[in-house]
């Protein structure tokens, strides 16, 4: 849990190998033909690298994993983000925030706004943004 203060550090939340056979899965889940996603030569042949590239989505996910773990009962209200940089299979990637403010709701939850990230080991940050989550005062 995190210590709910202005200025706090999210994080980091860490997945040590973004995997292929996942984006293989993703991309029949959203019904996503994009050779991109399946196939490093697909990439390299736009110049977006030699390695499968991950999806937009999955890569909003590990930033939304990292706000559900604030505290019990964290639900993610509003998020807003920028692509940056790619993730590609195989990447190291990290994702990281900070409480920007704290108010009070009348329903018996806090309202954080936190700036968020995710970080490519080694290169680029892949997204950034904003996110709004409620936590309740008393843990569910």
């Amino acid at each position: 849990m995190t210590a709910l203060r202005v200025g706090a550090p999210l994080g980091p939340r860490t997945v040590e190998s973004v995997s292929a056979g996942a984006m293989r899965d993703v991309a029949a889940l959203l019904e996503d033909p994009n050779p991109i996603h399946l196939d490093g030569e697909a990439a390299r042949a736009l110049g977006l690298g030699d390695r499968p590239v991950n999806q937009g989505p999955v890569n909003f996910g590990y930033v939304l994993d990292l706000l559900l773990a604030i505290a019990p009962g964290a639900r993610v209200r509003a998020l807003r983000v920028r692509l940056l940089a790619n993730v590609l299979a195989g990447d190291r990637v990290i994702a990281g925030g900070r409480i920007e403010s704290i108010d009070e709701e009348a329903d018996g939850h806090l309202r954080l706004g936190c700036a968020v990230w995710l970080d490519v080991e080694g290169r680029d940050r892949a997204v950034d943004g904003q996110a709004v989550v409620a936590v309740p005062t008393v843990p569910t």
